[in-house]
């Protein structure tokens, strides 16, 4: 009876009328057990997220070898359409009714099959080649879609797993704790699998020599087309990207299950009793009117391009652009991702003793060190850089999606009398941040095809390198800068947030008691 709404109750499933106190209201407190299964929930999303920042852009252009143009078209709409997916899925589910397991959950295990299917051809090379960049927009396009349902009706669970605010912020580090462990598994299966498809070994000049010259002229001259142009090369590639897409659809399937068999939806019954439903369009309108909610989205919009510019344009970048990281990109996408799973403890700490609005502040630690790669491109330089990068990535991925349940509590209290709208706040920010990163990865990559870039090359031309090197530096430090001054306006302080959640509380107890007179 939990998962239904107080109006489909009949007199003979009422419970007798009693009364119940603020602190009666928030009693419910979250087990460990469905803490983690809920976090299991976040991982393949982040997984296969993962596997495609780190390696699309490089396996569109060397193993599916279509022109950085086309690779260009396929990133920035398949970001696009899946951020355009995000409001049509919050309207969905706004609509949709509760069942005998929720609201979301039919959302999550229906699009799971084909989100599934959906990856795996992402990552299959057909036979064709004409056409070849239309199957690569299909299928990225509604992987992007599905991932969206999922992640969507995911993220939304968490405003129902407990009204109060504290198991809610530790439900969602444990979660953020899974889903970077899902992004250093997707990178380490993938980084792992795909690894021989990229390493040194494959290029061979014609004279057996590799030339060291970097100028512009020499890099054209001796560019040689990787004998990934080989029969045997191409195969080869192409069938360890296939194995690295079956494992991660394995993982899909076993972590939703874990999800579904684990964590039970509960329905904040106090607070959606005592207001009325807002048509989407309205509901969007109220939002976009909300200054924290604008001012959360607006900067970490620009933090996540620049977070996304940096995985996508990385294994390039060693590959292309640092000769002595060309071999060890795997090892220090893993460093990265180890560094940040282990600090996301020590960023829950930091927020709950300084606080979310001091804690942001700590993604601007990976600027230096960006820089540093860029300019002093060595392996020691690049595992430090790994380190930190990872250290401030955990914060912009745990920091967002703390902060917004705050910013829908903050709306609640303000509106008493609307209700509804969670699925369009975690829709919205997912759509800004996905149109975000589209254009800014639709922008890189084009970028490179006006410095040159030649697919399958052994080496590139210096403005080929040039360019990776600023993409990798100088625009994401640009673009957290801008975010953190944003970021600066956000006005939910800790204070405000605990005002917000006594508030809240009484306004369900004063729902509770007026339904039991009415009882």
């Amino acid at each position: 009876m939990e998962g239904k709404p107080p109006e489909l109750l009949s007199a003979s499933t009422r419970r007798p009328p009693r009364l119940y106190s603020v602190r009666q209201v928030r009693r419910y407190k979250l087990s460990v057990f469905k803490k983690v299964c809920y976090a299991i929930g976040g991982a393949p999303n982040q997984v296969a997220g993962s596997a495609a920042a780190f390696f699309l852009q490089i396996y569109l252009l060397d193993v599916a070898q279509i022109t950085p143009f086309e690779a260009s078209l396929v990133l920035c709409f398949g970001k696009i359409w899946g951020g355009i997916t995000d409001p049509i899925v919050g309207f969905c589910i706004t609509k949709s009714r509760w069942t005998v397991i929720g609201r979301l959950m039919p959302w999550i295990l229906g699009c799971t099959p084909f989100l599934v299917l959906s990856y795996f051809f992402l990552w299959f090379v057909p036979h064709f080649v004409t056409e070849r960049v239309l199957w690569y927009l299909l299928f990225y396009c509604s992987f992007q879609a599905l991932s969206t349902i999922y992640h969507v009706s995911y993220a939304t669970l968490t405003m129902f797993l407990s009204t109060d605010q504290t198991e809610r912020d530790s439900a969602t580090a444990y979660r953020m704790t899974m889903e970077v462990l899902g992004t250093l598994i997707g990178a380490a299966l993938q980084g792992q699998i795909v690894a021989s498809a990229h390493t040194s070994h494959h290029c061979h000049m014609d004279y057996g020599t590799l030339n060291t010259s970097t100028n512009a002229t020499s890099s054209l001259m001796n560019s040689t087309i990787l004998i990934p142009g080989s029969a045997d090369y191409k195969l080869h590639a192409r069938n360890v990207y296939m194995i690295a897409a079956g494992v991660i659809g394995c993982i899909y399937v076993f972590c939703t299950a874990v999800l579904f068999l684990g964590v039970r939806e509960r329905n904040d019954q106090y607070t959606v009793s005592s207001g009325r439903v807002v048509p989407f369009c309205s509901g969007f309108k109220k939002s976009m009117k909300h200054s924290p909610y604008c001012y959360l989205t607006a900067s970490f919009l620009l933090i996540s391009a620049a977070v996304q510019l940096q995985q996508s344009n990385f294994v390039l970048f060693c590959t292309h652009a640092a000769g002595d990281l060309r071999d060890h990109f795997q090892n220090l996408v893993l460093t990265i991702l180890i560094s940040a799973v282990l600090s996301i403890p020590f960023w829950q700490w930091f927020l709950q003793r300084f606080g979310k609005k001091m804690a942001a502040f700590g993604i601007s630690w990976m600027i230096p060190f960006a820089i540093m790669l860029v300019t002093i491109p060595n392996l020691i330089v690049g595992y430090a850089v790994a380190v930190s990068s990872g250290f401030s990535i955990a914060a912009s991925l745990l920091l967002p999606w703390s902060m917004l349940p705050d910013v829908v509590d903050n709306f609640r209290q303000m509106n008493p009398r609307v209700n509804g709208l969670e699925a369009i706040f975690y829709s919205s920010f997912v759509f800004f941040t996905k149109l975000s990163a589209g254009i800014a990865l639709g922008i890189s990559t084009m970028s490179l095809e006006f410095a040159g870039y030649s697919s399958g090359a052994c080496r590139q031309s210096y403005p080929v390198v040039l360019t990776l090197k600023i993409l990798i530096g100088a625009v994401p430090a640009v673009l957290i800068i801008l975010g953190l001054i944003i970021f600066i306006f956000y006005p939910i302080t800790e204070d405000s947030r605990r005002e917000t959640e006594l508030a809240l509380n009484n306004i369900r107890l004063q729902t509770r008691r007026s339904t039991l007179i009415v009882i």
